[in-house]
This record gives structure tokens, C-alpha cells and sequence, in this order.
């Protein structure tokens, strides 16, 4: 008897868990509000090389502005184990749209210091170190574990959606209306995300028990006993760790590429940005559809990732430059999102918030790391500046190169060991 074929599936297929009612409220008001959040992004970076022209100081910005993920997002991931997730991710965002208001008041009154945005960005740091953790272990919550896979590549797509639509309207808001414009309708954005979470049914969620209370260094080093001892999860940490903080660094290397290399301005840093969120986007539906995640792809796709960020620091052509910022989009999805579902199905449900505290830490945490570096390396390695920067690109790509290495090499000890 002739099987009959699989049916095939339909592009509605990859959308499957936008079907759950919270997690279509979630998805929509996440797109609105991060769509806000990199128009807010790419002014921020322009305003800061308008006030000061200096590649260390856009660093010094993005590394206050991620340096609390170093220092909290572990204790960001404890509270995600603790607390009710919802309301977590509620307070963040609330104190997200204050600063975007302040941010947008003080540069309409042109009152605004580059002091008082590094202010800005600390604060805006330390609400993402406790959202982060929570919003990722938050999914699990919305859609359960048979659609997850699913939800955290929609996530990715969600995110680079609205890096395609954010950078794109800020750069005619930018031009048509100034910077404050951007920071203005950034806050307004924020009501979204509040909205959608406050109208959740919360009896539809598939709530976690919370673990014991216990003190938040005995929990700590629960999550930690565990990454130990899965080998699997180290190794998707270290290239997590290095490309986080080295590699996809792109709020501090795409205007030093922008301005420095193409010797372009703000709409090409929005055109870049754009360009890098659609490959995003067409992985993130890639990776929806398909619903596989592989270590082998992870692996894969962090080694292109390199080679590529190696070549744009050599492109001097803005065609090619955009081709490439493309393709990096598709394969650096293609990554995160392997890592992500393969951590959240992985990990037992009570240490959720915690592992993914410490995967906050490695992909955002280690970002001040980064930042600092490039605007370091940018400003003193050639007292030519393209070729400063140029050079600094490519010294992150050796940086991403070895802890693809490690990692490799690593997993390939550790399998010689069990098979023994």
C-alpha cells in the first residue's frame, strides 16, 4: 500500500502561536513598543556623535547602558523564579517609558548633556537586567511547552521586525521633525506593551511553581550546578558569551561602520539597520516554520557570522556592506534562536529564570565589555579614523572566532570523555 505523502504545510504554519490568545496580545504589543525602542536606538547614537564626535563616548553610552546586565541580570533571573513574571515585565516597562519622556523633554529643551544621558541609559539598563530573564521565561507561560519552539522564533522575528520598522521611520522622523520627535513617540510606544500585558487572562497561563524560598545565593548556585553539569548548555554559553560581546555589538559598531567606513549619515545608519533586521526577519520565519533547532546549526551559523562581520570591516562599499548586513541578520537569528529554544526546552521548569538570567548575562551582560573595547580600539588604534575602525571590526571578529573555537573544542572533549 502507497503512503500517502505529509500534507504540506501553509506559511500560516510558522504563525501557529499567535492562535493563543496571551501570547497574540504579547507578540502585538511587543512589535509597537520595540519598533519605538530602535527608533529611540539610532537617534540615541546620533545624538551622541552629534554631541561629542567621538567613538569612545557612543562606547562609553552603550557600555553604561548595558553594564547592568553584568552586574544584575544573575539576581534579574532569581527574581524571574520568584515573582510573578507579568507584573515584573509591567513595573520594567513602565519605568522604560519614563525614561524615554525624560529623554525626549531634556532634548527638546536642549538641556540635554551627554552626562545626563549616560544617566538615562544606566537607568534604562537596570530596568532591562530584571525584565530581560522574566520576559524570556515568561514565554513558556504564555504558549506552553508543545508550541515553544515556535513562540521564541516568532520572538526573534518580533525583535527584527521591529528592527526593520523602528530604524526606517526614525530616520524620516529624524529628518523631518529631530531627534526629540523619536524619544517622544518611543514613550508613547510603551503603552502598547503595558496594554497587551494588562489585558492577559491570567487564569489561560500555564503558571510555574515557584521554587522554595531560599537565599538568593543558595539559588544561584543551584542554576549554576546545573549549567556545570550540562555540557550542552556550556557550550551554547561560551559562543553566547563571545559573540554577545564582541560580535553582535551592533548598536556600537553600525555607526562607527556608518560614519567612519561609508562615511555616511544617520539615513544610511537607518538603512543598514533596517537591512540587517529584514535577513532577521526572513531567518526568524525560517526558523518558525521548520521548528528544528540543532546544535549543528548553532554551530554553523555562528562560524558564518564571523566570517561575515570580518568582511564588513573590510567593505568600503555601501552596496556590499548592506548585502553583508543582511546576511549577518539571517545567520545571527538563525543562532540566537537555536540557543534560546534549545535552553528553554531544556531546562527543568523551576530553574528556568535563573539559567536564562545567566544567558541574559553572556548575550546582553558582557555587552558593556564589547562597547567599551570598540570605542576604545576605534579611538586609539590608527589616528586614521576609518582605518581605526576598521581594524577594531576586525579584531571582534577574531575575538568571535576563538569562542566558536573553544566551544568546539570543548564539546568535542567532553563527548570523547562519555564515550569512554
Amino acid at each position: 500500500m502507497r503512503l500517502r505523502p505529509p500534507p504540506l504545510r501553509t506559511l500560516t504554519y510558522a504563525f501557529r502561536s499567535l492562535r493563543i490568545r496571551n501570547y497574540r496580545l504579547f507578540w502585538v504589543g511587543y512589535l509597537v513598543s520595540l519598533a519605538g525602542t530602535w527608533m529611540q536606538d539610532i537617534a540615541l547614537s546620533w545624538l551622541v556623535l552629534s554631541l561629542t564626535d567621538s567613538p569612545a563616548a557612543l562606547g562609553l553610552t552603550m557600555t553604561i547602558r548595558f553594564l547592568p546586565a553584568l552586574v544584575f541580570s544573575l539576581y534579574g533571573g532569581v527574581l524571574a523564579d520568584r515573582l510573578p513574571k507579568r507584573r515584573t515585565i509591567l513595573v520594567a516597562q513602565s519605568i522604560q517609558l519614563v525614561v524615554a519622556l525624560v529623554l525626549a523633554v531634556l532634548t527638546s529643551t536642549e538641556l540635554v548633556t551627554l552626562a545626563l544621558i549616560y544617566v538615562l541609559a544606566g537607568i534604562r539598563g537596570l530596568a532591562d537586567s530584571v525584565e530581560s530573564p522574566a520576559r524570556q521565561a515568561f514565554v513558556p507561560e504564555m504558549v506552553g511547552t508543545i508550541e515553544l519552539g515556535n513562540a521564541v522564533a516568532l520572538n526573534s522575528m518580533l525583535f527584527n521586525a521591529a528592527r526593520i520598522a523602528g530604524p526606517a521611520i526614525g530616520a524620516v522622523v529624524i529628518s523631518t521633525l529631530g531627534m526629540a520627535a523619536c524619544f517622544y513617540i518611543n514613550a508613547v510606544t510603551f503603552v502598547a506593551a503595558i496594554g497587551s500585558l494588562l489585558a492577559m487572562r491570567v487564569a489561560e497561563l500555564y503558571l510555574v511553581p515557584r521554587p522554595p524560598r531560599d537565599s538568593t545565593w543558595s539559588q544561584l548556585r543551584e542554576g549554576f550546578r546545573y549549567v556545570r553539569a550540562t555540557p550542552e548548555v556550556v557550550v551554547i554559553f561560551i559562543v553566547v558569551g563571545m559573540i554577545g560581546a564582541f560580535g553582535y555589538n551592533f548598536q556600537t559598531l553600525l555607526p562607527l561602520v556608518t560614519k567612519y567606513i561609508l562615511g555616511a549619515g544617520a539615513s544610511t545608519l537607518a538603512a543598514a539597520t533596517t537591512t540587517m533586521g529584514a535577513g532577521s526577519v526572513v531567518a526568524g520565519l525560517l526558523v518558525a516554520y521548520r521548528g528544528k533547532a540543532s546544535m549543528r546549526m548553532l554551530l554553523g551559523a555562528a562560524g558564518i557570522f564571523v566570517v561575515l562581520l570580518l568582511v564588513i570591516g573590510l567593505s568600503t562599499w555601501s552596496a556590499l556592506t548592506m548585502v553583508l548586513l543582511f546576511l549577518s541578520g539571517f545567520v545571527g537569528v538563525l543562532f540566537m534562536t537555536t540557543a534560546n529554544t534549545r535552553l528553554q526546552l531544556g531546562v527543568p521548569d523551576h530553574l528556568r529564570g535563573r539559567v536564562m538570567g545567566i544567558y541574559v548575562l553572556l548575550f546582553i551582560g558582557t555587552t558593556p565589555i564589547g562597547s567599551y573595547l570598540i570605542g576604545f580600539l576605534a579611538e586609539n588604534l590608527s589616528s586614521r579614523q576609518r582605518t581605526a575602525v576598521q581594524a577594531t571590526v576586525l579584531c571582534m571578529a577574531g575575538l568571535c572566532a576563538a569562542g566558536v573555537v573553544i566551544a568546539l573544542i570543548y564539546g568535542r572533549i567532553k563527548r570523547s570523555r562519555t564515550a569512554d
